[in-house]
């Protein structure tokens, strides 16, 4: 259970962070202090990643993405039942960073684009949608595989490799969906946004679990594979 708990705890943070960012501070700043922009807010998922890995990492490991356990899983890395309780978790963790986000922003203001943080794509983008969150979790497991890797990994250097990833990915696809890469992180937001973002939430849980199948049978391949 320590282990459940700290994956809904590190997917809230990420939440809470990541998503916050946009909705706070993620109009592009014409003065200082006024915003994030792309970069502000690729940084906060990218740092909430490297403060959860180095907090929780020896605890859970920190996948707080239900793609990443796939991949964790498909791998043989991971038993079913922490798979499944695992993803259960993290979406009860992102609910609950969402729900805070929302009580902010009920109580105040935003100064964001966003309410939520939630994930969306402009009709007729479906194909484009689709294909950048499929390539890009795919990008993004495959590191959390090589890093995490015992014997090719990166060690203590892996949280920050995994964080620094995910910065990088987030700078290409925000313009495009808004970066999702993780179902849960996309879940929490869209049941508080509802419309347009729960709407497409499919694409979201379908297309980062595609990417994410990929990369455990790339990884597979370059890097050798291990039962459970």
């Amino acid at each position: 259970m320590r282990k459940y708990l700290a994956e809904m705890i590190g997917t809230m943070v990420l939440v809470l962070m990541g998503c916050g960012s946009a909705v706070f501070a993620g109009n592009a700043a014409a003065e200082v202090g006024a915003g994030v922009g792309t970069l502000g807010v690729a940084l906060a998922f990218g740092l909430a990643v490297v403060a959860m890995a180095y907090t929780i990492g020896g605890v859970s490991g920190c996948h707080i993405n239900p793609a990443i356990t796939l991949g964790v899983w498909l791998s043989g890395r991971m038993t079913n039942k922490d798979a499944i309780m695992y993803m259960i978790f993290q979406i009860i963790g992102a609910i609950i960073g969402s729900l805070i986000l929302t009580l902010l922003v009920s109580t105040g203001g935003h100064g964001g684009p966003t309410l939520s943080g939630s994930n969306t794509f402009d009709p007729g983008e479906t194909a484009q949608a689709f294909v950048a969150e499929a390539v890009f979790t795919f990008i993004f497991v495959l590191v959390v595989l090589g890093t995490t890797d015992e014997k090719k990994g990166a060690g203590n250097l892996a949280g920050l490799a995994i964080g620094l990833s995910l910065v990088l990915i987030h700078i290409v696809c925000i313009p495009i969906t808004g970066t999702s890469v993780n179902p849960a992180r996309s879940i929490g937001p869209a049941l508080m946004e509802g419309g347009q973002a729960l709407s497409q939430l499919w694409l979201f849980i379908v297309a980062p679990f595609v990417g994410a199948a990929f990369s455990s049978m790339v990884w597979k391949t370059i890097g050798g594979g291990r039962k459970r």
